[in-house]
């Protein structure tokens, strides 16, 4: 095998594929995280899924959101700069996290379904890099789906998080839309 086929091998097998996972209750404390069987960060997918659950506690406890953050982020912790990103993205904007839940639209102002449902995307490029990949998740009120950048630790075969790129705006909630 040439170098860089087993990258293009499992990029090929996993094109196109979703994950869903359900959680009975949002997490709200790094104990409540790890108990999760999900935490063991060895699916990228898991890890994904479980940083959109992780998010959604910003808006009561942002310490303990961080908290949550840096057990996925593993061994880099969340910068300043990442702290100042979340919360400058989620001011104001709590219901950001909860669109991409299950049943989350801006007509039930971003009420998802319960248990909370989230559906993680791989598309043909998302394990383009071995050791990198980038997922995807669809919001409520977005027309495309947002990336959440994630790192192998080789030394482990365990996943992390690497980057949030799934704040960017969307649809107001109905009950904030003054054009509605």
């Amino acid at each position: 095998m040439l170098p860089g086929e087993g990258a293009k091998l499992v990029s090929k097998a996993l094109d196109n594929k979703y994950k869903s996972f359900t959680f009975p209750v949002l997490p709200k404390s790094v104990e409540q995280l790890k108990a999760l069987p999900e935490a063991s960060l060895t699916d990228p997918y898991a890890v994904a899924a479980l940083t959109i659950a992780v998010l959604d506690c910003h808006g009561t406890d942002p310490a303990a959101c961080h908290a949550m953050l840096n057990v996925l982020k593993g061994p880099e912790p969340l910068s300043q700069a990442e702290k100042d990103f979340i919360r400058e993205r989620l001011s104001g904007k709590e219901y950001k996290p909860r669109s991409f839940f299950a049943g989350a639209t801006p007509e039930n102002n971003y009420t998802p379904t319960t248990p909370w449902t989230v559906r993680v995307h791989a598309n043909p490029y998302s394990f383009q890099n071995e050791g990198w990949a980038i997922l995807y998740i669809k919001s409520g009120g977005g027309d495309n789906e947002r990336g959440i950048k994630l790192r192998q630790k080789p030394s482990t075969g365990q996943w992390f998080l690497n980057d949030i790129q799934c704040l960017s705006d969307i649809r107001l909630p109905a009950s904030e839309d003054k054009w509605r």
